[in-house]
């Protein structure tokens, strides 16, 4: 089992940057590939990126390539996703999620384990 807390998110101007962190307990995310979601209100759960569980294979979609970067301290047994040059639309509650599964997916069917999200607000 594993629980997943978020933190970090905020209200921040467009151009502005925040660092998202969420943090494992129960289990090590060592061995599980990790991912970040988000949802905007209205909106389905969209993939935002995931990282392998040796954090040798990082993938993005398309509209946060270049912006952000996710990362993972095993140490710390953390999460993180830096967001830089933010944008309106970037808007939503942000999740962590985990799977046991090792590679990088960008389903959330692939994830067991997620947290209560992070609202990040992104004004123009």
């Amino acid at each position: 089992q594993v629980q997943l807390v978020e933190s970090g998110g905020g209200l921040v101007q467009a151009g502005g940057s925040l660092r998202l962190s969420c943090v494992a307990s129960g289990r090590t995310f060592g061995t599980y590939a990790s991912a970040w979601f988000r949802q905007a209100p209205g909106k389905e759960r969209q993939f935002v990126a995931a990282i392998s569980w040796s954090c040798s294979r990082t993938t993005y979609i398309d509209s946060v390539k270049g912006r952000f970067t996710i990362s993972r301290d095993i140490a710390k047994n953390t999460l993180y996703l830096q967001m830089s040059t933010l944008k309106p639309e970037d808007t939503a509650v942000y999740y962590c999620a985990a799977s046991p599964l090792s590679d990088v997916a960008s389903e959330p069917s692939r994830y067991n384990y997620w947290g209560q999200g992070t609202q990040v607000t992104v004004s123009s």
